[in-house]
C-alpha cells in the first residue's frame, strides 16, 4: 500500500517534469512547476492517527475528511516535524498524485471478492428484499388497475363540502346593504327604520364545489369549477357572510370557474378567464394568513370584492426578481352581452399589484385597482349601497396595502384599503389584522384570532372571529368559531355573537 502526503504529492510531481529553464512563454503555473524540479527530497513522517498531526484540530472544518484518509485508508501522511500544512495552496500536481494514491488503496477494497460481498449482502437483507418485492408487485398491479380506470390521462377530479352549523346569542337585525343583496328589487321605502327583522334561532348551510384541473404540458392548468351553496341568509348582519358563500346561487349548481393558466418563457404566467374570477384570485398571493381556514368571508381581504369580475379576466404575473412579482390584471362584468354600456371593454376594473414574496419572514404588498363601474345593480359583482337611498355606490380607485410576518410557530397579517366613493362624499374603506398559530397541537391544525372593518358607505361594519381548525385526517376537517359582529346600521339590535362549526370535507 502506498502513502503519500502533500510533500510526497510535490516530488511525485516532478518526476513527471523534464528540467528545462523557464521562458518568457511559460505561463506561471508552468515556470512553478518546473521551479519544483529544484527542490530537495523530504523524508515524510508516517502517522497511523490524524491525533499525531500537530497543526490539525478537532474544530478544524476538513477534520472527519483528513481523519477517514489517515485512520481508515492511510493514502495521506505528515511533513517531518509531523505537520499538515492544511493551510498551504496546492496545486493541480500534487492534487492528482495524492488522488492517484487513494485511489490504489479504494479500488482493490471494492473490486476484491466483489461476487462474495454481494452474495453476503444479499443473504444479510433477504427479507427486506422479498418485503421490497411484494411491494412492488402490489404498486404494479394497482397501477395497472389505475390505467385501466381513470378518469383522465390529463385531468384531475376533486371537489369539497363544507356544512355549516350557525348559532345566534342573542336577537339582532340585519344592516341595510345585506338586505338590499338578498333582493336587490326591494323598494326603497321598505327599508327605513328596522330592517331585516330578528335573526333566526339557528341557522345549517352547505357550499360544495367540484374541480376538474387538467394540464397538458406539466407546467399549464386549465381549471373548471361547479359550485352550489344554501349559505346565503348566516351571519345575517355581516357584510360578506360565510367564507365561500355566493350570493344568488342558493341550491343550485352554477359554473364558478372556467380559466387557463399557462407560462410565457420563464418569468411570465399567464391566465386567462371566461367566468368566476375577481381580481383578488389572480394576485400571487393575498397575503392574508386566515383566507382559507376562516369561516367568515372576512379572513379574505374584502376590498377586492368591490370591483367588477365574474366574467372575463386576464393577467400576468411577472418575476422581476425571484422574490419581485407584480401582478397585472384587467377584469369586465360583462363581456359576453352586446349592450350599451357592456362588453368586453364597458363595466370594467384593472388591477397592479407589486409583491415581496421572500418564503421567510416578510411577505407583502401594495396594490392599486381602478376601472369604470355600471351603476345598475347587475352590472357590479361587488358595488356597495348607499345607505339613505338605496343606490349602488362604487369606489373611485383603491390603494391598498397588505403584510405577513411569519415567525415560524405565529405568523401575523393585515391590510388597509383605501377607497375614496365615486361621485358621493363618503369612502370605502377597510382593513384588518389577524395572528394564526399554524400546527398548533397537531399537523395542519391552526388557531386563528382576526378581526376588521368591511368596506361600506356611511358605515363600519365590524367583524372578529376566533376559530380553530382541527384536522381530523387528509379528508376530512372540523372548525370550530366564536364569531362577533356589528353592522353599524343606527338600528336597535346592530350586533350579534355567533357560535359556529364547520365540516369540511375533501376528495
Amino acid at each position: 500500500m502506498r502513502k503519500i502526503g502533500f510533500a510526497s504529492w510535490m516530488l511525485a510531481a516532478t518526476m513527471a517534469i523534464v528540467p528545462r529553464a523557464a521562458s518568457a512563454r511559460d505561463t506561471a503555473a508552468e515556470v512553478a512547476a518546473i521551479q519544483l524540479t529544484t527542490l530537495p527530497s523530504i523524508e515524510l513522517a508516517q502517522v497511523t492517527s490524524v491525533f499525531e498531526l500537530s497543526d490539525v484540530q478537532p474544530g478544524d472544518w476538513a477534520f472527519s475528511a483528513l481523519q477517514r484518509l489517515v485512520e481508515d485508508y492511510g493514502c495521506l501522511e505528515g511533513y517531518p516535524e509531523r505537520s499538515f500544512r492544511g493551510d498551504r495552496a496546492l496545486t493541480r500536481y500534487e492534487f492528482a498524485a495524492g488522488l492517484n494514491a487513494c485511489l490504489d488503496v479504494v479500488i482493490p477494497l471494492v473490486s476484491v471478492d466483489e461476487p462474495d460481498v454481494i452474495r453476503r449482502l444479499y443473504q444479510e437483507f433477504a427479507a427486506e428484499l422479498s418485503v421490497l418485492r411484494s411491494r412492488v408487485d402490489g404498486l404494479e398491479a394497482d397501477v395497472a388497475e389505475l390505467e385501466a380506470n381513470q378518469f383522465s390521462t390529463t385531468t384531475r377530479f376533486t371537489g369539497t363540502l363544507n356544512a355549516h352549523l350557525v348559532l345566534p346569542f342573542g336577537d339582532a337585525d340585519e344592516g341595510r346593504d345585506r338586505v338590499i343583496a338578498q333582493d336587490p328589487l326591494a323598494a326603497p321605502s321598505a327599508l327605513d327604520n328596522r330592517v331585516g327583522g330578528a335573526e333566526a334561532d339557528a341557522t345549517f348551510d352547505y357550499e360544495a364545489s367540484l374541480n376538474l384541473t387538467t394540464s397538458f404540458t406539466g407546467e399549464d392548468r386549465l381549471r373548471i369549477n361547479v359550485s352550489a351553496t344554501d349559505a346565503t341568509a348566516a351571519l345575517g348582519n355581516s357584510e360578506f357572510g360565510l367564507n365561500n358563500a355566493t350570493l344568488g346561487n342558493e341550491d343550485s349548481a352554477r359554473l364558478d370557474e372556467v380559466s387557463y393558466s399557462f407560462p410565457v418563457g420563464d418569468r411570465i404566467h399567464t391566465t386567462l378567464s371566461a367566468q368566476g374570477l375577481t381580481p383578488g384570485d389572480l394576485a400571487s398571493s393575498l397575503i392574508q394568513t386566515t383566507a382559507d381556514n376562516a369561516v367568515a368571508a372576512l379572513g379574505h381581504p374584502e376590498f377586492y370584492f368591490l370591483y367588477p369580475g365574474g366574467d372575463f379576466s386576464a393577467a400576468a404575473n411577472i418575476d422581476l426578481t425571484n422574490s419581485l412579482v407584480l401582478d397585472l390584471a384587467y377584469h369586465t362584468d360583462a363581456s359576453n352581452e352586446n349592450q350599451s354600456a357592456r362588453g368586453l371593454f364597458d363595466d370594467y376594473s384593472y388591477m397592479a399589484q407589486l409583491n415581496l414574496l421572500t418564503d421567510g419572514l416578510i411577505d407583502a404588498a401594495v396594490v392599486y385597482l381602478d376601472g369604470d363601474q355600471s351603476t345598475d345593480f347587475a352590472g357590479g359583482t361587488g358595488a356597495v349601497l348607499l345607505e339613505s337611498n338605496a343606490i349602488e355606490v362604487a369606489p373611485e380607485y383603491t390603494l391598498a396595502g397588505l403584510v405577513s410576518l411569519d415567525l415560524g410557530r405565529m405568523v401575523i397579517s393585515g391590510h388597509y384599503a383605501h377607497s375614496p366613493a365615486d361621485g358621493i362624499e363618503g369612502d370605502l374603506d377597510s382593513y384588518a389584522g389577524g395572528i394564526t398559530f399554524p400546527g398548533l397541537f397537531g399537523e395542519n391544525n391552526e388557531l386563528g384570532i382576526y378581526g376588521g372593518i368591511s368596506p361600506a358607505i356611511n358605515r363600519d361594519p365590524l367583524l372578529i372571529e376566533a376559530y380553530y381548525r382541527l384536522n381530523m385526517n387528509e379528508f376530512f376537517t372540523l372548525t370550530p368559531a366564536l364569531i362577533y359582529t356589528d353592522s353599524d346600521a343606527d338600528v336597535d339590535d346592530d350586533d350579534n355573537f355567533y357560535g359556529a362549526v364547520r365540516a369540511g370535507f375533501s376528495f
